[in-house]
């Protein structure tokens, strides 16, 4: 653990779930590991980590099981959700915000009322930010393709799990909180996501700068809000309109 007054200590806490299938309640499994900041003012990884089964109250479909591999018989007579979650997102220890991989997934199920109403970070949004060079943005590929400093090879394995992913995520996390600050993090998180290059259609693959004006005009329509959004800061960048305004609310609204 970092080395200061507790006084000064901030904390964030990442997780990541893994579940039976596509029920509102069907969390399998929860993994967390924390991040912390000094007396210096530097981020580390925590020591605090772990993982808990969670009794997701239906089957665990086979197209999860071939993600995760967690068999029924692990989860059989494990707390439910709803039992064991507060205790894991609202520890003893007081945390500064929650942190996930694409963290609208955890949100699903991380409800207010279970996480004491606490801040998100995305590192995949904040990824898209900090690193837009890079060809992919999923956990697993930010790991190979920055190698962050300090992470233990055997400690992210196996992939999928949720121990496993959160330590790999926090290392993410903790770059970029070494890199801007945990307001202008939650700042980001809290928007769509600005995507670095067109994803779909006959401009796949440019930079929006590289589009002309119509196309990003057009774009504007898109069903994807990420891509609605990058479009509207492309144009508001050329002075072609105002700054995006974000029409959609951060969190599911089953929440």
């Amino acid at each position: 653990m970092a080395s200061g007054d507790p006084t000064t200590i901030k904390l964030v806490r990442v997780i990541d779930l893994e579940t039976a299938g596509n029920g509102p309640q069907d969390v399998c499994e929860i993994g967390w590991q924390d991040v912390i900041q000094g007396r210096e003012g530097r981020w580390e990884v925590d020591t605090e980590r772990g993982s808990l089964m969670v009794n997701p109250g239906r089957p665990i479909s086979p197209e999860t099981m071939a993600v995760h591999h967690i068999l029924d018989r692990e989860v059989t007579g494990a707390p439910l959700w709803k039992e064991i979650a507060a205790s894991v997102l609202q520890p003893d220890r007081p945390i500064r915000a929650l942190a996930a991989h694409r963290a609208a997934f955890e949100q699903r199920y991380c409800s207010p009322r279970l996480t004491g109403g606490a801040e998100w970070i995305c590192t995949w949004k904040c990824a898209l930010r900090l690193w837009p060079h890079l060809p992919r943005f999923s956990n697993q590929m930010l790991r190979y393709q920055r190698m962050p400093e300090g992470l233990i090879h055997e400690f992210g394995l196996p992939a999928h799990r949720a121990m496993p992913d959160a330590y790999v995520t926090a290392h993410h996390l903790r770059d970029m909180l070494n890199d801007a600050s945990l307001d202008q993090l939650l700042a980001w998180s809290a928007e769509p996501a600005l995507l670095p290059r067109i994803p779909a259609g006959p401009e796949r693959g440019k930079s929006w700068e590289q589009v002309d004006i119509a196309v990003l005009r057009k774009l504007l329509g898109d069903r994807d809000r990420d891509i609605r959004y990058s479009a509207e800061t492309e144009l508001a960048r050329r002075g072609e309109g105002p700054p995006p305004v974000d029409d959609e609310p951060a969190q599911a609204s089953l929440l």
